[in-house]
């Protein structure tokens, strides 16, 4: 290895589902429904002008009743994420609202019956409250499905961005592939069919459904593959380490994830270097989430302006990391010890 040895770095924080509704287990959607029903409680009882003396109790008797109903609406969807997910989104909405107004009623039932709430339970008082929730859900559900078909263009433009990057195998790498192959027919053919079965793989990738999760152990396979490929070629000048002991190899991921940007380390840090490069291949998965990163040595300063680029790769990265995890997953790069890394880090989800 080269003298940029890599550390590895601490990890930081199945796909984002299709489904209208976010995910209302984690832990983040909770807190922003505890803190936005508190917010709803002070609304409504600034609303309701209580004297100074009245503030503080009404506003407390407001955030357990809205608390009340808020977590136990939110623990539903947690629970129904999966049938509401297969629902259409007309479906969806009209059932997540049903089950809010639900709540609702039975919330203010409850609330009567222990005592917990100084309002006649007649029916006017109830159609008041379910008209109140009903108005806030409808808002809220309106938000919610219009960040979806956001998140839904954006995924789209990511698939988009994708499937040009896999028609985009640059020439060169292919024409030197098959430069490679030819030659090594004439004096290994075994080593030549191995090379044959990699490039092969890579085009099966390629031309795989955008769409679809891979999962770690293929990933790191086809990334070997790339490797061995340029190996043939680069020989002596393409040095490669590996410490990714002990990842789990079920991990899911978005596919063809890896390999451009290991392709970007070999074309930009490898390939212009006079006496060739280093590159390492690091990962670590703690706390629920695994960590993977990607360092190269770079070229000679005189050699950096030649060529430029990591931009689309990287940026379709980004993407397809945040359409398959949110903002759970992430990319970061940069220079660390004179070297240039990648880092990307994911949830752990197997299947």
């Amino acid at each position: 290895m080269g003298d940029c040895a890599f550390p590895i770095l601490a990890a930081m924080t199945d796909r984002q589902p299709r489904a209208f509704l976010p995910n209302f287990c984690a832990i983040r959607m909770v807190f922003a429904v505890v803190v936005s029903a508190e917010l709803l409680a002070i609304v409504l009882t600034l609303g309701a002008f209580p004297g100074p003396d009245q503030f503080w109790n009404e506003l407390s008797q407001r955030s357990l009743y809205i608390q009340w109903v808020t977590l136990s609406v939110a623990a539903l969807y947690c629970t129904l994420r999966k049938p509401l997910g297969r629902l259409s989104h007309a479906a969806a909405g009209s059932a997540a609202l049903a089950l809010i107004l639900m709540v609702t009623a039975i919330v203010f039932f409850a609330a009567q019956l222990l005592g917990l709430s100084a309002a006649s339970p007649t029916p006017p008082v109830l159609w008041h409250h379910l008209a109140i929730a009903g108005i806030v859900g409808s808002v809220l559900l309106r938000y919610l499905y219009e960040q979806h078909r956001e998140r839904q263009r954006e995924l789209a433009e990511s698939q988009a961005r994708l499937q040009a990057l896999q028609a985009r195998i640059r020439p060169h790498f292919l024409f030197n592939s098959m430069n490679t192959i030819s030659s090594l027919t004439r004096v290994d053919e075994d080593l030549a069919e191995q090379v044959v079965q990699d490039l092969s793989d890579l085009f099966r990738a390629t031309l795989s459904d955008a769409e679809r999760l891979s999962n770690l152990q293929s990933e790191i396979e086809l990334a070997r593959g790339y490797l061995r490929i340029e190996r043939q070629r680069l020989g002596e000048r393409l040095r490669v380490s590996w410490d990714i002991a002990g990842l789990p190899g079920e991990a899911r991921l978005p596919g063809l994830l890896l390999q451009p940007l290991l392709e970007n380390a070999v074309y930009h840090g490898v390939e212009p270097a006079t006496g060739g490069g280093d590159i390492t291949i690091s990962g670590r998965s703690r706390n629920g989430i695994v960590s993977l990163a990607i360092r190269n040595t770079l070229p000679e300063s005189a050699s950096v302006s030649v060529r430029h680029g990591h931009q689309m790769a990287q940026q379709n990265v980004r993407e397809r990391l945040d359409a398959a995890f949110g903002d759970q997953a992430g990319m970061v790069v940069g220079l660390v010890d004179g070297c240039y890394q990648v880092r990307v880090h994911f949830p752990l989800e197997t299947p």
